[in-house]
């Protein structure tokens, strides 16, 4: 059960308890309808008013114009978590064998979430973007991240390999298409994927938009990002002697790949700690403690790094840009948090001018991880609007 409060509109405009603000009034104004008989003006007031007592419902009022439908709320609260129905190993190749999973419901639409890193691997939260009675949930692990096989495993993994293996576990699972959902690594997954194969795409949801280009690595793990984060950048300098200091990137992929474990350990966990400790807006504690998970740390410090040093495996940097003409007509929608330092919006922006058919969500309070707040409830938004649009197309 989600739990919410509605006010007196003709509208029912929809907040979840977890947005109310910590000195809620006793008392609430009359809400001017949002219906044909709501004005500029009262919006207007009543958007101060939100404004005055912490809301943020700018994007809750224009989910309800565009769809045409003024009454139409979108659904913007996470599902309630849930367990697969069914799970599996799949070999993909003479090396990795990759796990999945699928909730939710077996004859529902089916949706792949990309997960980010790379190396990143799947959480059960993953799951909770999409209702589980409508969709048929996919998630599942990259090659040497998460449960997938061998761990941490750099050898035949590349973006063309997991290109392959998502549309070998789309054969596998007997499906003939599917919605795409990816955040960060999983954004520039989802758009090389759906580049690659734009026929099998019904409809893509992107967060924290990352074309691994050149300007972005260098601004993350060069020193970019430091300006904002000086205490959380000076442990992952501090590894690097200075006379390595012309490339971090490089430097650690020498750590990464030492043949001493406890080398590989030590660059895992500042190079996890550093992202960890940028992904929020606010310090998350628990999400700052996987750094010290070795097992996490090395396959998502390892992969990523191994992706960075070869550039994505791209043949261009402007390679996913380039190409975007070829998905252009199909549904999607950009989430993206205005103060994000991982992926910052230069590219989300970047994205949003060469693909303006896109809906482009800009969280004006977030940072760059998908369970904060006012991203996660942009991505639901997303899938429920994608949910009705399938509806409406439904035979």
């Amino acid at each position: 059960m989600r739990l919410g409060f509605k006010f007196a509109s003709k509208s029912n405009t929809f907040f979840t308890h977890s947005s109310l603000p910590p000195a809620f009034p006793s008392s609430l104004p009359y809400f001017p309808s949002l219906s044909k008989n709501f004005t500029f003006s009262g919006k207007k007031k009543l958007s101060l008013w939100v404004q005055r007592v912490g809301f943020k419902t700018e994007t809750q009022l224009s989910d309800k114009m565009e769809s045409g439908n003024p009454t139409e709320q979108l659904i913007r609260n996470l599902y309630p978590p849930i367990e697969p129905y069914s799970t599996g190993f799949l070999k993909v190749s003479d090396v990795h064998t990759i796990y999945w999973e699928q909730s939710g419901n077996p004859d529902g639409h089916p949706v792949v979430f990309l997960h980010g890193g790379p190396g990143g691997g799947t959480s059960p939260s993953n799951r909770r973007f999409f209702d589980p009675e409508f969709y048929r949930i996919i998630l599942f692990d990259q090659r040497g991240a998460g449960k997938s096989t061998p761990h941490a495993c750099l050898e035949n993994n590349t973006t063309w390999d997991l290109i392959d293996d998502i549309e070998k576990l789309r054969e596998h699972l007997k499906i003939p298409e599917w919605q795409v959902f990816g955040g960060s690594w999983g954004s520039t997954l989802a758009l090389a994927y759906s580049e690659s194969h734009p026929d099998k795409v019904t409809g893509l949801v992107l967060r924290g938009i990352f074309l691994l280009r050149k300007k972005e690595i260098d601004w993350f793990y060069e020193g970019g990002a430091a300006v904002i984060y000086p205490d959380a950048w000076e442990p992952f300098r501090d590894l690097i002697p200075e006379k390595e200091r012309e490339s971090f990137v490089t430097a650690y992929h020498r750590r990464l790949n030492s043949e001493d474990l406890e080398i590989q350990y030590a660059a895992a966990r500042a190079w996890t700690k550093w992202e960890m400790m940028t992904a929020h807006l606010l310090p998350n504690d628990e999400n700052i403690k996987r750094g010290d998970d070795d097992y996490f740390s090395l396959a998502f410090a390892r992969i990523e790094n191994h992706y960075f040093v070869n550039k994505g495996f791209f043949p261009s940097d402007s390679f996913l840009l380039d190409n975007v003409d070829k998905i252009r007509h199909i549904n999607t929608t950009i989430v993206q948090g205005r103060y994000d330092v991982c992926c910052p919006m230069m590219s989300a922006w970047d994205l949003h001018k060469a693909f303006p058919e896109a809906d482009f969500k800009v969280v004006p309070n977030a940072g760059h991880s998908a369970n904060e707040p006012g991203i996660a409830a942009e991505l639901v938004a997303a899938n429920e609007k994608l949910k009705s649009l399938a509806k409406k197309n439904k035979p």
